[in-house]
């Protein structure tokens, strides 16, 4: 039980700056690309509230076409396109809206580190640096608060004063 409490507070409890504005200019990317990523990247092919109604999605329905896209990288995503595009789709809309909220944003980051990743190897590889960039963005994004956590503009800082 004490081993299950220290690990939910790793995942909780970020790391914090010495200086207010040290942890606000490492928010605002954090808050930039997770706005992106669930009201535009995510949004387009994931069912949510804010989701365009040309879309014609469902809360939490992923897009016709994703599942056909995931299946053609090949190999275990071919096995499972349903599930790899909900994932995928769930990780940038519902992941993009926690990263930004800064709420369970190492769990979060482990999301949108993972669907980058198979966005850049598996869709973007072939079409060049200028393609891949955007992935990478969110990419390198999510790598440095996986390690941070959100920082004190969080609501993770907030719940992780509870915790002490």
């Amino acid at each position: 039980m004490i081993q299950l409490k220290s690990f939910i507070k790793f995942l909780i409890v970020p790391v914090i700056q010495k200086k207010w504005y040290a942890d606000l200019l490492i928010a605002l990317p954090r808050i930039i690309c997770g706005l992106l990523l669930t009201v535009s990247f995510g949004a387009d092919k994931f069912g949510m509230p804010w989701t365009a109604d040309s879309q014609n999605l469902s809360l939490f329905e992923v897009s016709a076409w994703f599942p056909e896209d995931v299946a053609s990288y090949g190999g275990i995503f071919a096995m499972a396109p349903v599930f790899f595009a909900w994932m995928g789709a769930f990780s940038e809309a519902v992941g993009g809206l926690l990263f930004m909220l800064g709420l369970k944003t190492r769990i979060a980051s482990f999301l949108i580190i993972c669907t980058m990743l198979v966005a850049i190897f598996m869709q973007k590889w072939h079409q060049g640096l200028w393609s891949m960039l955007p992935a990478m963005g969110f990419l390198w994004v999510a790598i440095y608060h996986l390690v941070l956590g959100s920082g004190r503009f969080g609501l993770d800082f907030l719940i992780s004063k509870k915790l002490k």
